[in-house]
């Protein structure tokens, strides 16, 4: 964290009402300005299951790290200086990785404050987020946007150890996920709202050139084309609006290239895009079988997409992911 001053009060305070009263909260102050520090300290004299890191600015991705380094449970919960935890939170996700030991780590749904002025493609991304209530969704939605919000992590310290944050120049924590799952392992979700994420001007993801919408499709193209188009320069592209077209240009960093493209839009039809014939859905189980990449923006276009190949007997995250 840094110059968090402002909100670190109400946030530690809602970590120290935690009906889990086990845990060891390490504060990691990095290099603010303000009067972070003095709170930080503020926090471990009054209550000493908490600690604090306190160090020049070096950057999130140092940070994190550093501050995981200094864990030594064996389950480390993520958690921002500017949100809130439910009073269970811990308690519940604790109970829910007890329970599924297959699990490496688990997060939580969000409710973002204030409500005041919120924008519309946030309460969609909340509501999207509200639909993850599995591994299998998890995975399922892993290449559309992050399932699990990052402030709502908790994972087994070994796998969060062995795989940690890198800086790649795009969001550190969507990178992680990625290749938790690239690894093979699981992520569940206790499917209650367990944290108030803070939504305000000043947030890193509105701050950061790393967490441009162009960073994030980087991140995507990277995983995709290591993990389901790994050992194939061709694959099939469902939908060639402006998000499918943005993915493809990002798959062509990696040498990989539609061999056919599948779309509704009669302008499009019939035609040949970089090489690809476009063809109707219907046309699918003539065209050669390749990897299918979804690329559509909307949960229901690719709610009716995927009913649409699980008719065709395509199987997900076999025969076909969606990439939005």
């Amino acid at each position: 964290m840094r110059d968090a001053e402002a909100t670190l009060p109400a946030t530690l305070a809602s970590v120290r009402r935690q009906t889990e009263t086990r845990f060891e909260c390490w504060i990691v102050d990095d290099g603010s300005r303000d009067g972070t520090p003095a709170l930080a300290r503020a926090a471990v004299a009054r209550d000493e299951r908490f600690r604090v890191l306190t160090r020049p600015a070096q950057g999130l991705v140092t940070a994190l790290n550093e501050g995981l380094a200094r864990c030594r449970a064996p389950l480390v919960a993520r958690m921002d200086a500017d949100d809130l935890m439910h009073s269970r939170r811990l308690e519940l996700q604790r109970l829910a990785l007890e329970r599924e030991p297959r699990l490496a780590g688990v997060g939580c749904h969000v409710r973002i404050f204030p409500r005041r002025g919120l924008r519309a493609g946030l309460r969609d991304y909340e509501a999207w987020l509200r639909t993850i209530d599995s591994p299998r969704r998890v995975r399922e939605e892993a290449l559309v946007e992050c399932p699990l919000p990052h402030p709502t992590w908790m994972l087994r310290r070994e796998v969060f150890a062995r795989l940690g944050y890198r800086d790649r120049g795009w969001p550190e924590d969507y990178d992680l996920l990625l290749r938790m799952l690239e690894a093979g392992e699981e992520l569940g979700v206790v499917p209650r709202r367990l944290l108030a994420w803070r939504e305000h001007p000043g947030r890193l993801w509105r701050n950061d050139a790393a967490y441009a919408q162009e960073r994030f499709l980087a991140c995507k193209a990277e995983h995709l084309a290591r993990g389901f188009l790994a050992g194939c320069e061709r694959y099939g592209l469902w939908g060639y609006g402006e998000t499918g077209k943005a993915l493809r240009r990002a798959l062509e960093q990696h040498g990989k290239r539609p061999g056919h493209i599948v779309e509704l839009h009669p302008g499009r039809l019939g035609e040949t895009i970089h090489g690809a014939p476009v063809v109707r859905p219907e046309a699918l189980p003539a065209q050669p079988r390749l990897p299918l990449v979804v690329s559509v923006a909307g949960t229901f276009a690719r709610t009716e997409i995927r009913a649409t190949l699980t008719r065709l007997g395509w199987r997900e995250l076999v025969d076909y992911v969606c990439a939005a």
